[in-house]
């Protein structure tokens, strides 16, 4: 009952912050009978702008819920591993070590992408022949942490000497955005999408089991490696692509699984997979929202934060008091 009452209120919540990111713009539109400048605002710029966002909070939420049930952190989410990290790293290098080659795609922003991407794909490697190697989860999440200070090292190695200019397209690709992206990039980022979740659906009781602990999962029958491996796979596949078409965005992992376990009153997976993808949706329309409200636009990344952060230190302070 309290699963379908949370699905109710987030479809009404989404549906509510969809229709708002719609209407946010310099130019008002009508959304029933808009003119030719309103079709070309609302299908080109807006709708995909929606779109993402909601792509985007749901793969990232789901993503995050299955970090805090493979390593039982609840502060645990994608960024931890170094995904964004790596992203990062190649967005740096392409922007500002060898701008030149940004000039091979269609545009800086598609040449940043692609490279973030290629970023993100390498990082999940390490991250993926490291899960082979090591079975325990604390290893994993410290060489996870560390891989990310190695990217995010050499980024800041890399901004030191690049231009004026070319450290501005790195930096706006950073600032994290919904906006800018063809329905061909949110085609790549729904299929993403896709494979996230199918993994997240079989692996899903397998999540429950690591719950209570990796010796509990052995004696129930479970391969640890095998399991932790798909969830890692799961979670590497979305955050890449997430991380850059729309930049890093902190937080919603960590955040969602907290509302939705909250909202449903289950830790079961089978039950939260929906709602917490749900959460992380609005979580992310709620930001671009908020970002769009001012006379010029704020980083969608720094609005995720004003979200994201009393959230955190809610969450510290309850498990304090547990």
């Amino acid at each position: 009952m309290r699963k379908t009452l949370t699905i109710i209120i987030c479809l009404v919540c989404l549906a509510a912050f969809a229709l708002a990111d719609m209407l946010m713009g310099d130019v008002h539109v009508s959304l029933f009978h808009p003119d030719d400048l309103g079709r070309t605002l609302l299908l080109d710029f807006r709708l995909p702008r929606v779109v993402t966002a909601i792509l985007a909070g749901a793969g990232l939420a789901l993503s995050g819920l299955q970090m805090q049930s493979i390593f039982r952190n609840p502060l645990a989410d994608p960024h931890i591993m170094g995904v964004s990290a790596g992203a990062g790293f190649g967005a740096a290098l392409v922007s500002m070590a060898i701008p030149s080659a940004g000039m091979l795609a269609l545009s800086a922003h598609v040449g940043t992408a692609v490279a973030a991407m290629l970023g993100a794909a390498l990082s999940s490697l390490v991250i993926i022949l490291i899960s082979r190697r090591f079975g325990d989860s604390s290893t994993m999440l410290v060489f996870g942490v560390l891989l990310g200070y190695i990217f995010s090292a050499a980024s800041s190695v890399i901004s030191y000497f690049a231009s004026a200019r070319d450290l501005k397209v790195f930096y706006s690709w950073s600032a994290g955005s919904f906006s800018a992206n063809s329905w061909v990039a949110i085609a790549v980022l729904a299929l993403a999408l896709l494979i996230s979740v199918v993994l997240a659906v079989m692996n899903m009781h397998a999540l429950d089991a690591l719950l209570f602990g990796d010796e509990y999962a052995r004696l129930g029958g479970l391969n640890v490696k095998r399991s932790r491996m798909i969830s890692i796979v799961s979670c590497c596949v979305f955050t890449g692509a997430a991380t850059a078409l729309c930049g890093p965005l902190g937080f919603v992992g960590i955040i969602s699984p907290h509302i939705a376990r909250s909202m449903t009153g289950s830790s079961v997976h089978s039950n939260m997979i929906v709602p917490v993808m749900l959460v992380g949706a609005v979580i992310c329309l709620a930001a671009d929202v908020l970002s769009l409200a001012w006379s010029i636009p704020l980083p969608v990344g720094s609005t995720m934060s004003l979200i994201g952060i009393p959230v955190v230190f809610y969450i510290l302070i309850k498990d304090r008091n547990a």
